[in-house]
């Protein structure tokens, strides 16, 4: 998880992710959370939060423009498709043949999400050029 993480950032963004377990988004913050899931011989899925100053900043890296003052499409739309990035580069990497959903990205304070039926399998926290990224794996065991 860590490679693939650190490859995206270096390819599409031009920062070099760390990881770091003392710099973690902070719990009850305000944060956007992108979310994508993947089907098929392995079930789960790839989720990638941060605060919203530091979307924009990954926003205004990902981009090459300065960064937007506020949250927009936009940010939601590159913070999506990080976590996509993240989660093709997985599923090539350990599970070939699964299917890569669409991202969604929610934003808010002290909200929940639940991914039903999924167990937390990994979770990494980074930095990047000051920006803090939580990266979260959810396995969902298969059924028959």
């Amino acid at each position: 998880m860590e490679q693939v993480a650190t490859s995206v950032f270096d390819t599409m963004l031009s920062l070099e992710l760390r990881e770091d377990s003392e710099s973690a988004v902070p719990d009850g913050a305000e944060t956007l959370t992108a979310t994508v899931c993947l089907t098929g011989t392995w079930q789960g899925a790839v989720v990638v939060q941060c605060t919203p100053e530091d979307a924009r900043r990954f926003a205004s890296c990902f981009l090459g423009e300065p960064p937007p003052t506020e949250v927009t499409s936009v940010v939601r739309d590159v913070l999506g498709e990080i976590a996509n990035m993240i989660a093709g580069n997985f599923k090539c990497t350990l599970y070939p043949g699964i299917r890569v959903s669409v991202p969604s990205v929610v934003s808010g304070t002290a909200y929940s999400m639940q991914l039903c039926g999924a167990r937390l399998a990994e979770q990494m926290n980074f930095t990047a050029d000051g920006c803090r990224l939580r990266l979260s794996i959810f396995d969902v065991p298969l059924t028959d």
